[in-house]
């Protein structure tokens, strides 16, 4: 059973706890779909939380987390690199070309490749910061005009062209299917779509649809309210939807 958002609320012994709540529901849908729970990662998304809460989490072993903004994650997580265990961060929102350098710099991998100007950007920013995080391309399988991601029409054209152009770096794809209806039909066109281009990894799945996209054949699910709790409102004023 996933932790309520009551159990969550931020403390180091809440996100310890929730965080052990969340990896027992990750093996057992794993279980569910016969699969081994270590061939799925677990990205903890801590956007708009403190580092404290960064903290605790890596106090119980977690090495992989995931955020928005650039400038949020390098705020965050640039000074824990020299004091913290070894973990990876993945940039999982929409990446502003202005800001490719940054992630460049500060990311393991960057989930949220979905245009030709941003691979120009990518690539400069490799050249200039001697190093390349591992890519995925985003796929918008919903075709819904409010997000980010490849078209599905497009899709194959474009990873090729990716693969071409950024080889192995390019590892894999990411969705995030619509809200409303089954994400089942969206989790495997994505699977399918990465097979057809030999691509292993496949982050996919959310708080609310991990284990389904588990049965799928998610590599890497996404999961952040449940662990770290209801987000503050951003920048902006708003909390958006949750991971």
């Amino acid at each position: 059973m996933m932790p309520s958002s009551s159990q969550t609320s931020g403390s180091a012994h809440d996100v310890a706890a929730a965080l052990r709540a969340v990896r027992a529901s990750i093996s057992a849908a794993a279980a569910d779909a016969g699969r081994d729970p270590a061939t799925v990662a677990l990205v903890a998304v801590s956007k708009f939380h403190p580092v404290e809460a960064v903290a605790a989490a890596m106090g119980e072993g977690q090495t992989i987390f995931g955020e928005n903004r650039v400038q949020e994650a390098a705020g965050k997580f640039g000074p824990l690199r020299a004091s913290a265990p070894p973990f990876a961060l993945h940039i999982i929102g929409a990446l502003q070309t202005n800001k490719a350098r940054d992630a460049v710099r500060i990311a393991d991998v960057i989930e949220t490749l979905d245009r030709p100007r941003l691979a120009d950007a990518l690539a400069l920013a490799a050249e200039q910061e001697g190093r390349l995080p591992r890519l995925l391309v985003q796929v918008n399988v919903g075709d819904e005009p409010q997000k980010g991601g490849v078209p599905t029409a497009t899709a194959d054209a474009f990873i090729e062209t990716m693969q071409r152009r950024f080889g192995g770096q390019l590892s894999g794809l990411m969705c995030i299917p619509p809200a409303e209806g089954d994400p089942v039909p969206h989790f495997l066109w994505l699977k399918a779509c990465a097979a057809r281009h030999g691509l292993g990894q496949l982050s996919m799945g959310m708080s609310g649809d991990f284990s389904a996209a588990i049965a799928c054949g998610a590599t890497h699910v996404r999961i952040g309210t449940a662990i770290f709790g209801h987000r503050p409102a951003g920048p902006s004023g708003d909390a958006p939807s949750s991971p």
